[in-house]
């Protein structure tokens, strides 16, 4: 019988950006458990919230890292596992796309701006996984968040539709490629939640309202729920699950309206 005691237990935590980030409320509920956590932040802006949500958790560690560099991934590794010896868990919560590529036709994303998304958004679970790989045991788990515009239209998602597909083909990927090792990948598709890079969208409010008006719950979902389903799918507790999608969105995928 497992228990979610994660003492002894480590993790590299990217995308926290405020108290209301996935990002941080997955790394509350591991912090809880008993992990031990390092903490990735995207440029001098960011610092001292992040730091001020960190400070907050007992034995966490902060390092900068631009994911569109390979060196910087490189160095938060090595520096993450000179810290905490091993990185049993890796939580990628990180998608960018450029504002005018949100608003309007998507016919209109210019390359650069599609290579851009896709670099920070897809690219970087990739890299980050293979940077984390020596440091992971035998019952190492990697996380990431996607949304269900990777599969539907979602008017104004534009590009990050087309990241958030790509992520999640990389999910079935790198399941199969680390499952020798005993390493599972997972995604949690999590409803809208008011968080910084959601209220980037252009009509996120709305999302939010046909959200809450659709879904089987008859409500949005709240950052602890992904918090709690994330504990589930790094812990041992779902040992036999990898290369899925967890829906948490409070049932909205499963209409047809």
């Amino acid at each position: 019988m497992y228990t979610l005691d994660l003492s002894g237990k480590t993790g590299v935590v990217l995308g926290v950006a405020n108290q209301r980030s996935l990002a941080w409320a997955i790394a509350r509920e591991l912090h809880a458990a008993g992990a031990r956590l390092t903490f990735a932040y995207a440029g001098e802006r960011l610092k001292d919230k992040v730091q001020a949500l960190t400070d907050t958790l007992a034995g966490s560690a902060l390092l900068e890292c631009d994911v569109t560099n390979d060196d910087d991934i490189a160095r938060l590794f090595r520096r993450s596992g000179e810290l905490m010896g091993k990185v049993d868990y890796l939580v990628h919560s990180v998608a960018f796309a450029n504002k005018e590529d949100l608003e309007g036709a998507f016919l209109d994303t210019s390359r650069a701006g599609f290579h851009l998304a896709m670099d920070i958004s897809a690219y970087s679970l990739v890299r980050c996984a293979k940077e984390a790989l020596p440091l992971m045991p035998s019952t190492g788990s990697i996380l990431t968040l996607t949304y269900n515009a990777s599969q539907r239209v979602v008017p104004s998602y534009n590009v990050m539709g087309s990241a958030k597909a790509a992520l999640e083909h990389e999910v079935r990927q790198l399941a199969y490629e680390l499952g020798s090792k005993g390493i599972r990948v997972n995604a949690i598709s999590a409803g809208p939640v008011n968080t910084l890079s959601a209220r980037g969208i252009h009509g996120f409010l709305d999302m939010l309202q046909v959200a809450r008006d659709k879904a089987p719950l008859r409500r949005a979902i709240e950052p602890a729920e992904v918090g709690r389903a994330a504990l589930f799918l790094l812990s041992e507790m779902s040992s036999g699950i990898t290369g899925e999608t967890l829906y948490v969105d409070a049932g909205y995928n499963i209409m047809g309206i």
